[in-house]
């Protein structure tokens, strides 16, 4: 029955959990698909919470599109340096090893997420899917050669512009830019598992930016159902069986505790 979200206060925060962990107990194919949210409990600021989101006094398009590296790779990695800096002495939390959990135990099939900062491969999710990339690795766009993250941060710091590659050209992170089409295995893998599960769970991720956004309806048309763990509201709550909109750590412990 979705819209359950709808008489969320009335129900109280256990019912909810129980339902959620029914809906998983009984699903044959569980799917998560993780946003920057699940992220946020590890240090890792959102996108544009105010006061605290990633582009809060930044325009993305000038430090985040494809043209801007290609154009101006130092102003690019003036950003970009800062952030793969911040993201250095990250480390998984709660949310993240409650979905390793569960992937371990049989009902998780695999996790779609939109993050870049390796805090599910950290964790150990075992059938990952990046659907943005990942600052793991570094790409030369005119040689194509590649190089791990270590070793860009240190040629970052030893050049002070940008990393360069052993060509002389800039080193660009492996992760999709605005303006960049997502990767189509990627982006095949993930439209196969949603389309398949019986239930997605979308956690930590406002579910607004597509085509990742129209994973949920992929499952719904598939006959599957979607469950929210998630602050904030989303375009799918009156489509979602339940939503738990608390700490997203706290949430996905009591759900999997009670799988």
């Amino acid at each position: 029955m979705a819209g359950e979200v709808d008489a969320a206060p009335a129900r109280g925060r256990g019912d909810r959990v129980e339902r959620l962990a029914g809906l998983v107990r009984s699903a044959q194919s569980v799917v998560a698909l993780t946003g920057a949210g699940i992220s946020v409990p590890s240090g890792i600021p959102d996108f544009r919470s105010p006061g605290t989101g990633l582009w809060e006094g930044v325009n993305p398009m000038e430090v985040a599109h494809i043209d801007a590296f290609r154009t101006d790779p130092a102003r690019f990695w003036s950003f970009y340096g800062q952030r793969f800096t911040s993201l250095r002495d990250k480390q998984p939390n709660g949310a993240h090893r409650a979905l390793v959990d569960l992937e371990r135990r049989g009902p998780l099939d695999g996790v779609i997420t939109q993050n870049i900062d390796q805090l599910h491969r950290a964790a150990g999710t075992a059938e990952l899917i990046e659907v943005h990339g990942s600052i793991a690795t570094s790409s030369c766009l005119g040689c194509g050669a590649r190089h791990e993250l270590e070793e860009v941060r240190r040629r970052l710091e030893a050049d002070g512009r940008y990393p360069p590659c052993d060509c002389g050209a800039p080193l660009k992170p492996d992760v999709v830019l605005f303006g960049e089409m997502l990767p189509d295995e990627a982006m095949e893998r993930a439209t196969r598992l949603a389309s398949e599960a019986d239930l997605l769970l979308c956690v930590g991720s406002s579910l607004e930016v597509y085509p990742v956004a129209g994973l949920p309806e992929l499952t719904l048309g598939g006959g599957g159902r979607i469950a929210i763990v998630t602050q904030g509201p989303t375009p799918f709550d009156r489509d979602a069986e339940v939503k738990l909109a608390g700490d997203v750590v706290a949430e996905l412990e009591a759900v999997v505790a009670a799988v």
